[in-house]
């Protein structure tokens, strides 16, 4: 089944979470949370979405190399404007499944346009 959700005038955070729910399955009457649904989810018109300004400044997505001094942080305006906004909505619905080994699987049927 093929959903396809418009990012556009929306807030990151609804969208993501709606997304999230679909690639689980937990709208499905079928749903059993070891098992990947057949589902595929596009997202559209994500560079039109809702971010607020103080969003932009204050939001920062960090990362770390495992060395000391390796920890790098960057500011949510950055990543989009160096990644494209497809970037920040892949990162948030991936934080919002669950972390087991079905995670990069579902993350599979994401498909996501600007």
């Amino acid at each position: 089944m093929k959903h396809v959700i418009d990012a556009k005038n929306k807030k990151i955070g609804r969208v993501c979470s709606q997304v999230a729910m679909i690639l689980m399955g937990k709208n499905a009457p079928t749903y059993e949370r070891n098992k990947i649904p057949v589902v595929e989810v596009e997202i559209i018109n994500t560079s039109k979405a809702d971010i607020s300004n103080t969003k932009k400044d204050e939001k920062t997505y960090r990362t770390y190399s495992g060395y000391p001094g390796g920890q790098k942080n960057e500011k949510l305006a950055d990543l989009a404007t160096r990644k494209g906004h497809s970037e920040l909505f892949k990162r948030a619905v991936y934080g919002m499944l669950p972390s087991n080994k079905l995670r990069s699987k579902m993350m599979l049927n994401l498909k996501i346009s600007e």
